[in-house]
């Protein structure tokens, strides 16, 4: 029900909806906020249940047709919040906690390359809070990419578990894409090798990196925080 609710809040297009009978009392619910025009079906509870992909459905499903974009529309946002470049993250919902915080912490867009789960697998969208559904999101080639971003005046950000500038002491203001690697393998050497600079995030060595999910919720706190504080000081300075 909520993920429906933020589908309709993000204004996508409901093409139909269906209940399962025994969770009829959400008709009510959910129908004043549908358009008119959106068909919607009662379905017996087996029917339901063998037709929707969920392993503790909550008697509502639908048909969406959801944004897609373009990866120069993708590139047009980076201006107005870090670009998030995804490459080989396979648990979708690490790729659903990565992109609820993308959106709660500001990032203008997202890249997902290769490798890395699609945004419309329903776990990621679960985990995503309806997040990817607001997101401007683009699959790419990560690799045949960088030249585009590079020229936008992005300077190009790995993110490492052992290697590289402590977060605590990077430079992470301006214009930025920020590339998260994979669960194990981290990102690719090709990739690394392009990176402007690595951060790395401190933490015990009895750990051995951290989850990407996590991993890249503290990068854009840190990345908003630095922001925010960056916007102070210059409006201190102008006053």
């Amino acid at each position: 029900m909520r993920i429906l609710e933020e589908a309709i809040r993000s204004g996508l297009k409901f093409k139909a909806v269906f209940f399962r009978a025994s969770a009829e009392n959400r008709v009510d619910r959910l129908l004043p906020q549908l358009a008119a025009h959106v068909e919607t079906l009662l379905l017996p509870d087996k029917l339901f249940a063998s037709a929707v992909p969920s392993e503790t459905p909550q008697g509502v499903a639908a048909l969406v047709r959801c944004k897609t974009f373009k990866l120069e529309e993708v590139l047009a946002k980076s201006q107005a919040g870090p670009l998030l470049a995804i490459a080989g993250v396979q648990d979708p919902g690490n790729l659903g906690t990565i992109l609820r915080s993308a959106e709660a912490f500001g990032a203008g867009g997202v890249v997902l390359g290769e490798g890395t789960v699609s945004q419309f697998n329903s776990k990621v969208i679960r985990a995503s809070a309806g997040s990817v559904f607001r997101l401007p999101i683009a699959q790419v080639k990560l690799a045949a990419t960088l030249e585009q971003i590079r020229n936008l005046g992005l300077r190009l950000i790995a993110t490492s578990s052992h290697k590289g500038t402590p977060l605590d002491q990077a430079v992470l203001t301006g214009p930025l894409a920020i590339f998260i690697g994979s669960e194990g393998a981290g990102l690719p050497r090709e990739l690394l090798e392009q990176m402007t600079d690595t951060v790395a995030i401190p933490h015990s060595p009895n750990v051995e990196s951290l989850n990407a999910g996590v991993a890249a919720s503290i990068v854009l706190y840190e990345i908003a925080r630095q922001t925010s504080h960056h916007s102070v000081k210059e409006n201190a300075i102008t006053l």
